[in-house]
Formats: C-alpha cells, structure tokens, sequence
C-alpha cells in the first residue's frame, strides 16, 4: 500500500539507487525518513557483475567475491603485467550486493516497493515545500505521490535528442568455466587480451581467475551494433581452446551486457529530477566503468542529506552539487571519436596507453582523478594524429 508522502522517491531501484539508500539508512540518520522505490525488477537474479579498481577497502568491501593483486594486457605488439601502484582490482556479483542492500531496506520498514515500469512522469511544484509527481506506470496506470526529492535512475534514449553524439555499445558475454586442466594464478587476471581477431572492430577477452580450476572469460566489444548470439559464443569458445589450450570445459554461469558508450549529456538535474546511476551520467563514457562513479556520488549525496533534517529545502544546494571536471568529458569525446571514426585501431590505443604509462596512472585517469600535467603526460604518449583529428572534431 503506497503512502501519499515519502521524504525521497527513486524511479529505477538498480545499483544507484540502492547504494545510496543503504549508506542513508545504515548511518542511522534518517531513521525518520520514508522512501519510495519504482523498479520492474525485484532484483533476485544474478544479472551482472562489477569489476573496478581500487586502492584500500571501499564502501562494500565485505562484499567484495574475489580481487586480483596482478594484472596483465596482451596484444601483439605489447604484452606485460602491469604496475598496479597500490590497486588491486575487485568482483562484485550483482545478486551478492542486492541481497545485502535489499536485506538492509527491508528490515529498516522504511523503504515501499512498487514493482512497476514508469512510462512517463511529470513534477509539479506546489505552494508547499515538497513536489507532487504525477506518474504513469505499465501496470498501475496513472497515479500520485508527494516527495520532498526525486531520484531518476531511468536513462533516456541514447542520441535521441542531441545532435553529432557518438554512440559506442560495450556489450559482452561472460562464462564462468571450469577444467581440470587449468592451472590459474587466482591472484593474477587479464584485463584486456587484444590477440583476438579484430575484424568486427575494437575487441578483447578478460580473464578473471577465481581458483586454480575457474575463471569468468569475458568476450567483450567495443562497436556500434551488437553480434549474433552465436557469434558470442563462438569468441568466448576460440579463446578458451587456441589460447588457454583447454578443450575439455564445463561453462558454470553465463552472462551477457551492453553498456552505452557515449557522447551524450546526462543532466544532473532536469524538470524536478535528480538524475543518478547511468542516467546521471555515472557510466564513464570512455570505458564503460560505473560502480565506483556511483559510489563516488552516492557517498557525496549520503554526506549531505545525513547533515539536513529538512530535505524539501535541499533542492538549491542539491543543483549547485559538483560533479567531475567538464574537461573528463572531453577526453572520454576524444576517445570515442578515434574509435567510432576509426582514426586508430582500439587494440593499439590500449597496447600504447599501457606501454607508456603506469598502469596506476591510467586507472587514476580513467576515474577521473589526475591532475592537468599528470593529463597531458599520459595525452602525449598516445598517436599524436589520430587523437588531435578527433579533438579538434569533438571541440566544434
């Protein structure tokens, strides 16, 4: 039975919404507070895993199902491990961190779900402090709600209403094998294996170790358009024979994602939403990483309304909240400019990119926290060509 008023309403109930609910309602600060979530999903299945790096221990690090000490990269003009300076790279399982979110929520009593798709929302602000969303779901129809704040997870249509937006898709399909005759180092993945044919465009395999006898091989593409389903296949099953010389196999899990790769804007706040997750533009446009850009906001976001009693006054302050530099969007633009044109093959801008810096380096780049000359060292090791073609494009 949904309430009249909730103190925050979230459309989409994913990674986003979900991480910073659980950091409000575990800080014990809110415990006055009524939330609102609207997701079709009521995540129960294991559709995704996380993988990031990171230095120390995060927000969910109990949560944390296998990390990696050493990283390698494969092309064929550049193979090596990589100088991690301090990283380690971490595997979060999607039904792993729902189940522990969801357990939180529920046993607060301060979270509804409705398990519904909206179609279409509008915010009215009336005289009195809060708004008033009218929302249209699939199955409940047309209905209301008062809130004090609202928190969109729901991305628009890519490129649907912005002109000369590059468009990449990453999509992939991920299989968790297991042989006998493996013999992994759990402690050492592959992030990115370019020696695969690279005819349909920018294309490599993650290895993933979990034991001696297991790893999630992941076929993943960097393209416009998506394979057959059969064509996935057929890549996770080349590799496994012709590189890790196993034929007698047995895939444990499957999985298979897109996550856009864009141009696009993503407003932070837009007609009485506040946009999070991919919608606010979470997704590094550059490299498909999310989940500690989510968690970088959400951590932001948790701060500042744990610190206000009053939540219907926060809109003003919630607006001026500060994202990344403007200039990270550039550089992810760059990018995606040379690979969608062209300019240069994707397996030799990663095989430079790794050559030529320390890998440290490039992961504090890639989450956006170099500085300007610590930029311009990393900028200046790539093709010189191919990237300012593709700046002065993406700067008109």
């Amino acid at each position: 039975m949904l309430q009249p008023r909730y103190d925050l309403v979230f459309l989409g109930g994913g990674c986003a919404t979900i991480s910073l609910l659980t950091r409000l309602i575990e800080s014990g600060a809110c415990a006055d507070k009524r939330f609102l979530i609207i997701d079709p999903s009521d995540k129960k299945s294991n559709d995704r895993t996380w993988c990031f790096w990171e230095k120390g221990s995060g927000y969910f690090e109990k949560l944390v199902y296998h990390e990696w000490g050493a990283l390698d990269f494969k092309q064929s003009e550049f193979s090596g491990g990589l100088d991690m300076g301090g990283y380690r790279y971490k595997m979060i399982r999607g039904i792993d961190f729902y189940e522990y979110c969801l357990r939180v929520l529920h046993a607060s009593g301060q979270v509804d779900f409705l398990q519904d798709e909206i179609t279409d929302f509008q915010v009215e602000i009336p005289d009195s402090p809060g708004e008033m969303l009218h929302l249209t779901g699939k199955k409940t129809g047309k209905f209301e709600v008062k809130t004090d704040l609202l928190f969109n997870s729901i991305p628009p249509e890519l490129g649907k209403k912005q002109p000369r937006v590059v468009n990449l898709l990453q999509h992939f399909k991920g299989v968790v094998v297991e042989s006998a005759q493996f013999n992994f180092d759990p402690n050492c993945s592959t992030l990115m294996d370019f020696r695969v044919s690279q005819a349909e465009g920018t294309t490599f395999i993650y290895v993933l170790p979990l034991s001696k006898k297991t790893a999630l091989v992941e076929y993943t593409l960097f393209t416009a358009s998506l394979l057959a389903p059969e064509q996935y296949n057929q890549g996770v099953a080349n590799y496994i024979t012709a590189f890790l010389g196993v034929s007698d196999y047995k895939i444990v899990e499957e999985e298979f994602g897109i996550i856009p790769m864009t141009t696009q804007q993503f407003p932070w706040y837009v007609n009485g939403a506040f946009n999070i997750g991919t919608a606010g533009g979470q997704t590094k446009g550059s490299s498909g990483y999310t989940f500690q850009f989510i968690q970088k906001r959400s951590a932001q976001l948790a701060s500042l309304l744990q610190n206000r009693s009053d939540w219907s006054q926060l809109k003003s302050t919630l607006i001026k909240l500060p994202g990344d530099a403007p200039r990270f969007q550039f550089y992810d633009r760059v990018l995606l400019q040379v690979l969608a044109a062209n300019y240069c093959p994707g397996d030799k801008v990663f095989s430079t990119l790794f050559e030529k810096n320390p890998a440290h380096r490039v992961f504090q780049f890639l989450d956006n926290e170099t500085n300007l000359l610590q930029e311009l060292q990393i900028i200046s090791s790539l093709p010189t060509w191919p990237f300012l073609k593709a700046a002065l494009t993406s700067w008109r």
